[in-house]
Order: C-alpha cells, then structure tokens, then sequence
C-alpha cells in the first residue's frame, strides 16, 4: 500500500486529504471531537513536511444542498484548536473561495474546504457527475492522501475518483485501522464472533461474504436485520428494507447453515411510528411487527442473546450500531453490545469495533429508555482511552476496545 512518503518532497506542494469529520453537534457545538483528533498525525505529519494542505470532509447529509446546520465551520475552529495550525475555511466546495483560499495557502498551513456534499455530484451514482467534480477537485492539489476511514469504502468523487487523477496514498489514520483489523481477520483466535449492523445489507455485501468464511459466529443487528427477517418471510411492517437484496440474504442465511456459522438474529426489536427521538418505543417479537410500525433498535431479549453468545467469544470484530443510537429511546442494543465486549474474555487487542456513525460518543450524558436502563461503566483502561457515554465503553481513537 502507497504510504505519504511515497509521494516524496511534499514541500510547498498542495496535498488534499480525504477526511472524516462526520462529528456529532448539538446547537452547533461539537459534543466528540474524537475524529477530528484521529486525523490530527497525518495532518501534523504532512504540515511539517511543509506541504500545502487541503482538507475535503463532509458533515451530515445536507443531500446535494448548501444548509448551514451541516458547515464544517465547527470542525475548522476546533482543528485549529487542536493542531495549533491556522485552519482556513473555504466558504465553497471548488467555487471561487476554494480557489482563492487555496492559492493563499502557505507551506505548512491548512484549508478546509467546506462540506463536500454541497455538491450534489459527490455522492451522485452516474460515474460522469462525479468525475467531473473530481477533476475540479485535482485543479486544487498537487497529490491525494486518503485518510477518511470510515468513507473509504464509497465510490464518490473526494474518496473514489480523485484517487484515480492525483499521485495518492493512505494516511496514517486509515494505515492505523487496517493493522487493527488485521489482527481479527487474519488468524483469529476462536471462537471468532463478528457484529455487524448499520442501515444497508448492500454496504456489507463484500464483508458478509468473506466472513461466512472465516466467522465461527455472526451477530446481525441494524436496519440490515429487516431484509434478513425478510428473507425469512417475517413482515417487518415500515421498517428499512431493501427488496431487491433479499433473494442475496437467503443465500446468506442457507451458507451459514452449511458452513455451521451460527447466524445470530434478533428475537425481538424496538418499534415506533415514526423516525424520531421522540416517538413512542414498543418491544415486539419479530413475528409481530405492526404494519404501520419501524424498526428502530434491537430489543432486550436480543441484547441479552447477543450479549450471552458473545462472552464465549476469544475474538469479536464490531462493525456497526445496533440501533439508531442517535435517539436514546432506541440506543440500548448498541449499549448493550459494547458493554457485553467489556466483560468478554478475548484480550484487548481482539476486540475492536468500528465506531457508529456519526460517532459512538454523540452525547455527553444519558438517560435511561424505556426499555434499556444506563449501564456501569467498565472498571478500567489503558492510559490511552477515553470513556465513551453512549457505548458506555473504552476507546483509543476511532476503535472501540475492550479494557
């Protein structure tokens, strides 16, 4: 893999870095900087190598539109805190600000052009759009480092087809979490558990795939949970689901059961009318999911399952919320899971987990839900850990370990 010194003498040269600064904000302050500070070694690495940087990050799905509730005004002042650099903020994506902020950047200094999804043609799935806004991009950079890791894996211009059109390399950030993840994918000890959630079976295609492989037990939870429930002919009444992946599930379901994966589903899910914090929760099993109901989490019979399966494990790997942890009403399976890999006896250097978008720690204090009470906190850490009050878990930068 193409590291930064590869790229050479980075002296004067304009260098953009795909970053992750999706950070979680409340009355437009940020509640976790934790990965703006996960970006903070590359960044210094590439300012002391005097190199004009050129941040590309995005915040939120403000869907193609410029919203001022999704600037990454927030995320400018903060880095500047953090680096002790001058962090300028472009008041456009390639319009004329970029331009002019980038032109007056000097050797060592930052600019950070403002949130890539502005433009609609980042995320855009016709190849042409997104090319074009890359070759925009490339007009403000000399090379390419990739350093968002939680994007890495999306074909869009700033992550994708830049790649194609600039000398390129990984960052120290994304270097970082593919040795983490090398270490519970290539000879894990067993039995080897895998959590997977999140919205979308087709963002994890590649991943379930491999895992059925290698994984002596897999844990699906999210809003992925509704097409497996799906293709197992429940009716999961409003709930996220993606009708053309179910034939692809059922396939994953009988592998499973000729490989002997233990493919672990949940029994119950926590269901309301609507898509918000505030809406009335109500515990079902998965059998009797209402019409005119969502899914929203995982439920507490589910989090003890998951939670008993996975204190037998020697190494899990973690990729994923359980739950829409955003709205405390429905964060208790994602709760549940981080602190059930607390208490598992694999060491700390087999269990790692991906952090939840936007982040794990999107809140500074809790409450308990309905139907999950607060959790004890873990009884201690490394010297490098932060507490984490939503997971109510330990984590060392962007990875989520288990003390």
């Amino acid at each position: 893999m193409r590291t930064i010194s590869t790229l050479g003498d980075l002296r004067g040269k304009r260098v953009l870095v795909r970053s992750d600064f999706n950070v979680p904000l409340k009355d437009g302050v940020i509640t976790d900087d934790g990965r703006i500070r996960a970006a903070l070694p590359t960044l210094k690495t590439l300012t002391d190598a005097g190199a004009k940087v050129v941040i590309m990050a995005h915040l939120g799905r403000p869907k193609g539109q410029v919203d001022p509730a999704f600037s990454l005004a927030p995320v400018a002042t903060r880095l500047a805190e953090l680096s002790g650099v001058k962090v300028t903020l472009a008041s456009d994506v390639v319009g004329p600000s970029a331009t002019e902020t980038v032109a007056a950047l000097g050797e060592g200094e930052i600019a950070l052009l403002e949130n890539v999804r502005y433009d609609a043609r980042e995320t855009s799935k016709v190849d042409e759009e997104r090319e074009e806004l890359a070759r925009e991009y490339a007009k403000l950079g000399d090379a390419f480092v990739s350093d968002g890791f939680g994007v890495v894996h999306r074909k869009q211009a700033s992550v994708y087809d830049i790649a194609k059109l600039l000398p390129s390399a990984a960052g120290l950030l994304v270097l970082k979490e593919i040795e983490s993840l090398s270490k519970v994918t290539g000879d894990p000890e067993r039995p080897y558990g895998v959590v997977l959630g999140g919205s979308k079976v087709s963002d994890k295609l590649g991943v379930i795939a491999n895992l059925l492989k290698k994984a002596d037990m897999l844990f699906i939870g999210g809003g992925m949970v509704f097409t497996f429930l799906a293709a197992q002919g429940y009716s999961v009444g409003k709930s996220l689901l993606e009708e053309d992946q179910i034939d692809t599930v059922k396939g994953y379901i009988a592998e499973a059961a000729e490989r002997g994966v233990d493919l672990v589903l949940p029994v119950d899910v926590i269901v309301a009318p609507e898509f918000a914090a505030d809406a009335p929760a109500t515990v079902v099993k998965v059998d009797a999911i209402p019409d005119d109901q969502m899914g929203l989490d995982i439920g507490p019979e589910s989090a003890k399952l998951f939670a008993d399966k996975l204190a037998t494990a020697k190494t899990v790997a973690w990729n994923g919320p359980m739950g829409v942890f955003e709205f405390d009403a429905f964060a208790g399976g994602t709760r549940a899971v981080a602190e059930a890999l607390s208490r598992a006896p694999c060491s700390p250097s087999s269990a790692v987990a991906t952090p939840p978008r936007p982040c794990a720690c999107s809140a500074s204090t809790r409450t308990p839900s309905p139907t999950f009470p607060l959790v004890a906190a873990p009884p201690s850490s490394s010297s490098r850990a932060r507490f984490c009050p939503v997971s109510q878990f330990w984590r060392t930068d962007s990875w989520h370990v288990r003390p």
